[in-house]
């Protein structure tokens, strides 16, 4: 069965990407109703970019977690814009020896 990737990319300040990720960190796993199974945080500090990843088991899975996501907002300080939510099926992943 294929897993999905949901990919929301923000401009974010440098507090904003340090909010953000501490937000992240501190949860106790992924918020209510939001069936992830990884989350992956990338930032470009310099350009002011921050990527957000947040895996799904199945496509189902997806549109319910998204459905959450969509509703919520960064409870961070400083300057964050979202600028794209992306989907992409996993097609494949391998662990480097």
């Amino acid at each position: 069965m294929p897993e999905y990737t949901r990919v929301v990319t923000f401009e974010a300040d440098e507090s904003a990407t340090e909010g953000l990720l501490n937000q992240i960190r501190s949860s106790d796993g992924p918020p209510p109703g939001v069936p992830a199974t990884r989350i992956t945080v990338l930032a470009d500090r310099t350009a002011g970019r921050v990527i957000v990843a947040v895996r799904f088991g199945s496509e189902e899975d997806l549109r319910a977690g998204a459905a959450v996501l969509e509703a919520m907002s960064p409870a961070v300080e400083g300057a964050i814009r979202r600028v794209s939510v992306d989907v992409y099926e996993v097609l494949f992943e391998e662990q480097a020896p």
